[in-house]
């Protein structure tokens, strides 16, 4: 698929329906609008002028860097956006470094979808070395 572009701004209304449409978790507007205030970077892919794919990284703008979120509409997964979408970030992130930095890029995948982010070089927890990775989500 070429029939789209790459852009780095989506509206929080969209992003909660990238997330709806994908069957994550859904939140306030007012939480989205500042979670996409704070992100570091972000990838929109779009096809005639709606969002089809995004992704999004944090950081702490020292050494960490967390991989926040790939999404693809359903209509569009299988079509290689997902790849587009990491490459991105990843470019980005090593762009963003300083000579001579370093940072840890981390990220949680969705069940079932290691197999996609070890082919970027991210190792799969629990292993050897590293204990599995860990979330908790509030609500107050």
């Amino acid at each position: 698929m070429t029939d789209y572009e790459i852009t780095t701004g989506i509206t929080p209304e969209e992003y909660m329906e990238m997330r709806k449409v994908v069957g994550w978790g859904l939140f306030p507007l007012e939480q989205a609008e500042q979670g996409l205030k704070n992100t570091f970077i972000l990838i929109c892919l779009r096809k005639d002028g709606k969002p089809i794919g995004v992704g999004r990284a944090v950081s702490d703008h020292g050494y960490v860097v967390y991989i926040a979120d790939v999404i693809v509409h359903p209509e569009y997964q299988g079509q290689g956006l997902g790849r587009v979408i990491m490459e991105e970030l990843l470019k980005r992130i090593k762009e963003s470094l300083k000579p001579g930095y370093k940072v840890m890029i981390s990220l949680l995948a969705a069940k079932g979808k290691e197999e996609f982010y070890n082919k970027f070089g991210f190792v799969s927890r629990p292993n050897d070395d590293f204990g599995c990775g860990m979330h908790q989500w509030y609500q107050a």
